[in-house]
């Protein structure tokens, strides 16, 4: 009996799982991940080879038994940075067949377990990504933050520090989020913050967070945001039905942000519901992990 490797790597983690070809997962691990583009492919190969080593370690399977490794990794969705890390994968590791996608792609694949559906991202960034009924794939949004991303927390927290800027220098309106940024970070004045943003000691999708729980409390400027950021999301679904030019289809989502129920989530769910009666919005059936093993039995099944 042989086994698949399927890998779900992110900024902050990467989850492992190997499985055999029912298929049933026989061990998973989850390790630590990193941003793609900001440690490099060599860095994140090894973060891979890492998880695949512990992963392997917790069963009496042979790195030979492993017929197809498959991995969805965020920033692969530009096939010069998937051939990238494919590359170094390859440079590392001696297994006979390994492929890279996107996080995005295994998410979907888990959602639904293989079948038509869609599936909105929203972590750091956002994007959606769906499959038709002939299995054609579809994406709307993922042009990274400085383009893109609306609706992700790279977005949100840019919009919150912005709030927190003008009203260090006596600007705009008083919001909650100035007083749980300062909090947070030990901010007493404006000289403060410009430091600690440009020095990276504050990432800005960490800002989103608090922007969630100053909505939570009625702050006005933070609901504001998560509106004008959830209209961008209800425009990316919009988007998707005209490409899948089909009248209703199933969301699910994933991501950081709306993975959970929260005061966003319960808002975007609330919005659809309103504006989008198209949608259905289910529970993924499986992690993106699993996904990577559903893709990858396929794939090395309609290889054969």
């Amino acid at each position: 009996m042989n086994y698949i490797l399927g890998i779900d790597y992110g900024g902050t983690k990467t989850d492992c799982v190997i499985a055999n070809f029912e298929p049933k997962i026989l061990s998973s691990v989850t390790t630590k991940g990193g941003n793609l583009l900001k440690i490099g492919f060599e860095k994140a190969a090894l973060n891979i080879l890492s998880a695949i080593k512990k992963c392997i370690e917790n069963t009496n399977i042979k790195y030979e038994d492993v017929d197809f490794v498959l991995i969805g990794s965020a920033g692969a969705g530009r096939k010069e940075n998937s051939d990238k890390l494919l590359n170094e994968l390859k440079r590392i590791t001696d297994f006979k067949n390994i492929k890279v996608t996107t996080d995005a792609h295994i998410a979907l694949e888990g959602a639904f377990s293989g079948k038509p559906g869609c599936i909105l991202i929203a972590g750091t960034g956002s994007i959606i990504y769906g499959k038709d009924k002939e299995g054609k794939l579809y994406r709307v949004g993922g042009f990274g933050s400085l383009i893109g991303d609306q609706g992700g927390g790279y977005s949100i927290g840019r919009k919150g520090l912005i709030a927190v800027a003008k009203q260090l220098d006596e600007m705009g309106n008083n919001t909650k989020i100035t007083d749980l940024v300062c909090d947070k970070f030990n901010i007493k004045n404006k000289e403060d913050l410009i430091s600690k943003v440009y020095e990276n000691q504050i990432f800005i999708s960490e800002i989103a967070v608090l922007v969630l729980d100053a909505a939570q409390s009625d702050d006005e400027t933070a609901i504001t945001i998560l509106n004008e950021e959830l209209d961008e999301l209800i425009e990316q679904i919009s988007a998707m039905k005209k490409k899948l030019n089909d009248e209703k289809f199933n969301l699910a989502f994933t991501g950081s942000l709306i993975q959970n129920k929260n005061y966003y989530s319960n808002l975007l769910r609330e919005k659809i519901k309103e504006k989008l009666s198209f949608v259905e919005v289910t529970e993924a059936e499986n992690p993106p992990a699993f996904g990577a093993i559903l893709l990858a039995k396929k794939k090395f099944t309609d290889a054969k």
